[in-house]
Formats: structure tokens, C-alpha cells, sequence
């Protein structure tokens, strides 16, 4: 097994993910300055601050994603050649690391911000409100969309970096 590739490609694919926040990311602002330039009812005009919002939040998150992977994939390969069984053993580390931070943020937070924003919705009828809370949901569930992928994916390598350490 050639865990260095494992690794490469691993990165590989969260980059990916970085450049699916940052496409969303992008499609929200551009619906913000959509309902900025076109909205005509109260409604529309009240989309443009939370879609501006979320827009920016996920380009931040997907460029603090982004950026770091770009630098992981020249030091992959040095940090595996120095010293390989060190190299796993810190991946396996911070792949719990991460896992354990899905399991408590993407996998029981976010749902509950989700469920309170959905319940809120017919109580609150201001519209600055409901938008606000109907973007939240629109934000929370791409980013829980791309993570429940993400979680898979580190998942699948760490079983791979587990069974490179067992090996030897």
C-alpha cells in the first residue's frame, strides 16, 4: 500500500471540498447582489444582509480550507520520506482529532441550529428575521452536505493509515 499517495490523494479530495465552500460561497453573494439589484418586495430586499453574510462565511471557510491544503500537499511528501511511521501515527492523531469534532459539530450541533432556526420560522414574521433564519438552514445544510462527505472520506483513510501502521 502506498500511503504517501493515500495521503496525496485524501488532500487531494479536501481541497476539492474547500472549492465547493467557496463556489456556494460566491452563489450566495451573487444571490445577495441579485436580491440588492432586482428585489422590488420586502421580502427579497431582507435576503441581501443574511445571503451577504453567509456568502462571506463560507468564502472564509473555504479559503481557511483551501490554503492550507495547498501547503499540505508539498509537505506530505517530505514529512512521509523523513519519517514515515511518525508521519502516520501524527495522521492518525488528527484524523481522530477531526472525526471527534464532526461527531460533536456537523453531526449534533448543526442539526439542532437547523431544527431551532426551522421552528423559529413561523413564529418570527418579520422578514429580516425569516430570512436570516432560512439562509442559516440554506448555509448549514451545504456545509453539512459537504462535511458528511468530508467525514467519509477521512474515515476511509484513516482505516487506511491503521492498517499502513499494523503493517509496518
Amino acid at each position: 500500500m502506498d500511503i504517501l499517495k493515500t495521503a496525496t490523494d485524501w488532500t487531494k479530495a479536501e481541497t476539492l471540498s474547500s472549492v465547493v465552500f467557496i463556489l456556494f460561497g460566491l452563489s450566495f453573494l451573487l444571490a445577495s447582489w441579485g436580491f440588492w439589484h432586482w428585489g422590488k418586495t420586502d421580502v427579497a430586499k431582507a435576503y441581501v444582509i443574511p445571503m451577504l453574510v453567509a456568502g462571506g462565511l463560507l468564502l472564509i471557510l473555504g479559503l481557511g480550507l483551501f490554503i492550507p491544503n495547498q501547503a499540505r500537499l508539498t509537505s506530505v511528501p517530505l514529512a512521509h520520506s523523513t519519517d514515515a511511521s511518525g508521519f502516520i501515527a501524527s495522521e492518525i492523531a488528527r484524523a481522530d482529532k477531526v472525526l471527534n469534532d464532526y461527531r460533536i459539530a456537523v453531526f449534533r450541533v448543526f442539526p439542532l441550529i437547523i431544527a431551532l432556526c426551522a421552528l423559529l420560522i413561523p413564529v418570527l414574521t418579520f422578514a429580516h428575521w425569516r430570512a436570516s433564519l432560512i439562509t442559516t438552514i440554506a448555509m448549514l445544510a451545504i456545509i453539512l452536505i459537504v462535511d458528511t462527505n468530508a467525514n467519509a472520506r477521512l474515515e476511509a483513510y484513516k482505516a487506511q493509515l491503521s492498517l499502513a501502521a499494523r503493517s509496518g
